[in-house]
């Protein structure tokens, strides 16, 4: 099969190229690229080099864009305006909302993406950006000089022997990072798309920061040719009518392929069952741990014996490509094994395998040798961002690009560091489980990471983190003023509804539980009139804002009990635990809880409440306790 070729947007033709940026971006995936975006808008002379050009922010696994936790990562990119959400929009071919069972706070936006496209239009963009320059290369290793005692990175030297200089540089290679691809039992240096893996860099690394990498482990399933599917065995998804996505404006939403469901059969577990020892995960060929949420098919089967059904995702690559992505399949099987599974499904039965699905481990850094700021500790100006701190998933990997290169922006203009903090944003709760607790397998989002995810909604993000964006002038002028148009006609609606509620009905149409689509339009249209009679313009009431009134007046009473929960983490958030503080034998504390407190020891209370399993009771109870100590010790 043909592949769509991505138009080639940069041709160097320059002998002497520029050789002195004020930040480099090392690694063009959706952490670089959202870095290198951000820094460049915020007027840093930036350089982003990629080991291939045409593969800039390409999607080697699942060729979508969102989901449950991570969609609520998005929308905060576009609260930046960066460059995922608006690419997204302009690529995707169907638009799902997920869990909408359920309120609006865990909901999260979905968008099937065109790979291709995708990866097309983020070149364009990145090559329309100001300030930015693309440069096709490996990186070999960083360049570190030592003033006042500290050491600082002053640039990079690439495999072809040319040298970069920068106050600043953001890692962000992905899973290229020595990487090595398995299929059964062969393996062999490399990336996604039969790229090279980044070796040299790897051992800079080491050596700059004097700390060890680790290994981790991700995968995909092989691609089916489209036309070799039977269709009529699969089970449509459909998707509900949209009216917003990422972005702040509004948008006309249509469906332009369609998604589909089928399943594994017990035949397929069996076919696996008897070939797991072929697998590369479980052969001992891969040392590095492997995503718990996103498991291989061949880690279902071995964990899920009693299960003969798992679900398997049919979904486009592209608009106007013959392949297909059978989510739910990755797979580090040899190929001849792949292909007598895959034809134990339904509707694949005569499927042909375009691509193998392989399994791909690289080098990762423990991110507690981070700061919040994505700033490593050995090494000023070096900032690391994407997969190489442990995370999964094209969404994280974005969100911590985008802070990595605002501050990789800051450092080099010598400006405060900035922190997004978790109770204002997922990002904020990403990271700071990331530099807290580490990794211990690949991080991925989910809503229930949030403990305050009621404050965390979709519909509300742009109130949290505009202020931010227009601080950072990385959103315009006229942007901005709709935002607050916006802000003042949701304001106006909430204290109109709350203040008439008894007379109008206008408090129950907001207040119902299932906040549908036909319990919109009426709330919608009676909200319109009331906000007219008292002079309010209601153009600014996009569809968005609406869901956001809904949550405000249907959640009142929870929202101010997380406000006041915030309110006192802030209050106590730096409490310093000593260090020779005991849990042991403490009443109120479970063993297994004492056993992890005794293991991290958090330096402080706000470290201590991200502990997994510890309750507010927990937290109150040590405080206690640390109150009690310090009247003894006076």
């Amino acid at each position: 099969m043909q592949q769509i070729p991505i138009k080639r947007l940069f041709i160097w033709r320059f002998s002497r190229m520029k050789t002195s940026f004020d930040v480099i971006v090392i690694g063009a995936g959706h952490a670089g690229c959202e870095a290198a975006y951000a820094a460049a808008r915020m007027g840093s002379e930036t350089l982003l080099l990629t080991i291939d050009s045409t593969k800039i922010a390409m999607m080697p696994c699942n060729p979508s864009i969102g989901g449950i936790g991570k969609g609520h990562i998005v929308h905060e990119i576009a609260a930046f305006d960066g460059m995922m959400p608006k690419i997204a929009s302009k690529t995707y071919l169907q638009a799902r909302m997920l869990n909408t069972s359920k309120g609006p706070a865990v909901q999260g936006l979905r968008l099937q993406i065109d790979k291709y496209e995708y990866s097309k239009k983020a070149t364009q963009e990145l090559s329309n950006t100001p300030n930015l320059t693309i440069h096709q290369g490996k990186a070999h290793s960083l360049l570190t000089i030592v003033e006042n005692g500290c050491k600082k990175i002053s640039g990079i030297t690439t495999v072809a022997g040319e040298t970069f200089s920068a106050p600043t540089v953001v890692i962000t290679t992905g899973v290229f990072l020595n990487g090595t691809i398995h299929i059964g039992t062969e393996n062999h240096p490399g990336g996604p798309y039969g790229s090279d893996s980044s070796i040299e860099l790897s051992s800079s690394l080491a050596t700059e920061l004097g700390a060890s990498l680790g290994r981790l482990k991700t995968g995909t399933p092989p691609r089916l040719l489209r036309s070799s599917l039977d269709f009529s065995k699969f089970e449509l998804q459909t998707a509900e009518p949209l009216e917003y996505l990422f972005e702040f404006d509004h948008l006309a939403v249509s469906e332009k392929v369609a998604c589909y469901q089928t399943h594994t059969t017990q035949e397929t577990c069996d076919i696996i069952a008897e070939n797991l020892s072929k697998s590369a995960m479980y052969s001992g060929n891969i040392k590095g741990v492997g995503p718990r949420y996103c498991p291989s098919i061949e880690d279902k089967i071995g964990r899920f014996k009693e299960r003969s059904e798992h679900h398997v995702f049919v979904e486009p690559e592209s608009e106007f490509c013959d392949e297909i992505y059978p989510a739910g399949l990755s797979t580090s099987l040899p190929l001849d094994v792949q292909q007598q599974y895959i034809n134990s499904i339904p509707g694949f039965e005569t499927a042909i395998i375009s691509k193998p699905g392989y399994a791909i481990e690289y080098d990762f850094l423990q991110p507690n040798n981070l700061t919040h700021s994505l700033e490593t500790k050995a090494v000023t100006g070096l900032f690391f961002a994407g997969q190489i701190n442990g995370t999964t998933g094209y969404e994280e990997a974005a969100g911590q690009g985008l802070l990595a290169g605002i501050n990789a922006h800051l450092r080099a203009h010598n400006q405060p560091a900035f922190e997004l903090d978790r109770t204002e944003s997922y990002i904020g709760v990403m990271i700071d489980d990331l530099i807290t607790l580490g990794v211990d397998e690949p991080y991925r989002m989910f809503t229930s990471r949030a403990e305050r995810r009621l404050i965390l909604r979709q519909d509300n993000v742009f109130a949290r983190l505009t202020p931010y964006a227009h601080k950072f002038n990385m959103i315009s002028q006229d942007l901005y003023e709709r935002f607050l148009a916006e802000e003042k006609v949701i304001e106006s609606a909430i204290k109109l509804i709350n203040k008439d509620h008894k007379h109008s009905g206008l408090f129950e149409l907001f207040h119902v539980y299932d906040f549908n689509a036909q319990a919109r339009t009426t709330a919608r249209e009676k909200l319109c009139a009331a906000l007219h009679e008292i002079e309010i313009e209601t153009n600014a009431l996009s569809a968005r804002a609406l869901i956001r009134i809904y949550a405000e007046i249907r959640y009142a009473g929870y929202i101010e009990k997380e406000q006041r929960e915030v309110e006192k983490v802030l209050k106590n958030k730096d409490v310093i635990i000593p260090e020779d503080f005991s849990y042991k034998a403490m009443p109120g504390l479970s063993t297994e809880l004492t056993k992890k407190l005794e293991y991290h020891r958090p330096k402080t209370l706000a470290q201590l409440d991200l502990i997994p399993g510890m309750t507010p009771a927990g937290v109150s109870l040590i405080l206690f306790h640390l109150n009690q100590n310090k009247k003894k010790a006076a």
